[in-house]
């Protein structure tokens, strides 16, 4: 019976929904701002470069109307030819700026995004793993997880856990533990403004 009693107290299980504490630490928030933020920048950038090249290709629609006006002397529609021809490369070049600068800026995002993701996901896994301690829990599962199903039909998600009684749910305590370092004025994952009642202004 002690020996029973023994196994079983080093193999209590616990559950934390990974995702949830994702979603509502608070660093997690402050990295998507970021992220929303220079994607913003990038998006600007994109659109001045996209504008220049479209000024571009209707200063050089002119220019070749301007080299077949026929009211010219010979010696100016060839210059004009050649004015053309220069614009003509400056907008293959510009179209070619566009393409690599686009491709940078998403891999750059991209690789920010998986960054910030594994680091925020590292200080959850530590959390757990101190809770986890802390309770005597010898295993904890992730509450939250999906396994994909290739149906032919279309493919989906489902639990891989069909039933879960919570008993030795920590998701809230991992939440909790993560925001106490939270900067003063960071708003609580559950503070949501008051919705203003019908009838009243």
């Amino acid at each position: 019976m002690l020996l029973g009693g023994s196994a079983l107290a080093q193999n209590r299980v616990a559950t934390v929904d990974t995702l949830k504490v994702f979603d509502n630490y608070w660093k997690t928030k402050q990295a998507d701002a970021v992220l929303k933020d220079q994607a913003a920048d990038v998006e600007k950038s994109d659109k001045e470069m996209v504008d220049g090249w479209k000024k571009a290709k209707e200063d050089y629609q002119k220019l070749l109307a301007d080299a077949n006006d026929q009211a010219v002397s010979a010696e100016e529609r060839d210059k004009r030819k050649k004015a053309a021809e220069t614009k003509l490369k400056d907008i293959k070049d510009t179209e070619d700026n566009i393409t690599q600068f686009e491709r940078q800026a998403r891999t750059r995002l991209n690789e920010q995004k998986a960054r910030m993701r594994k680091n925020i996901l590292d200080e959850i896994k530590l959390a757990i793993s101190s809770k986890a301690k802390a309770g005597g829990y010898a295993l904890v599962i992730d509450a939250g997880a999906q396994t994909y199903v290739a149906d032919p039909a279309g493919p989906y998600y489902t639990p891989v856990f069909l039933y879960n009684s919570n008993e030795n749910d920590l998701t809230e305590e991992v939440i909790k533990q993560l925001n106490a370092g939270a900067p003063i004025g960071t708003p609580s994952p559950k503070e949501k403004k008051e919705e203003p009642k019908a009838g009243k202004k």
